[in-house]
């Protein structure tokens, strides 16, 4: 795969109540991907950027909401998540990470 394609994949963590319980729980990791990232890509990323083991990757598709940004309508963005699953006695710290 293309080197610098995976290096865009991953648009940014999710960092959040549900994500860190998701984290402690399940061993797994969310983020937010673009549009056409697809598992495989994902997978080859994560590897790449946090030198980790991945064992899986489920992906899901947010529509965005329809919004009123001060007296016109408009959309929030559409949003793909990925959660990570990570391989037994794998981490990722984003606080040593950043």
């Amino acid at each position: 795969m293309n080197q610098e394609r995976l290096m865009k994949v991953l648009l940014a963590p999710i960092v959040s109540e549900k994500s860190t319980l998701v984290a402690e729980k399940n061993e797994q990791v969310a983020f937010r991907v673009m549009q056409d990232a697809t598992k495989p890509e994902i997978k080859a990323a994560v590897e790449l950027l946090f030198k980790v083991q991945v064992e899986s990757v489920q992906v899901l598709n947010t529509k965005g909401k329809a919004k009123r940004f001060g007296g016109s309508p408009g959309r929030r963005r559409n949003v793909r998540k990925a959660y990570v699953s990570l391989a037994p006695g794998q981490e990722i710290n984003f606080a040593e990470a950043g």
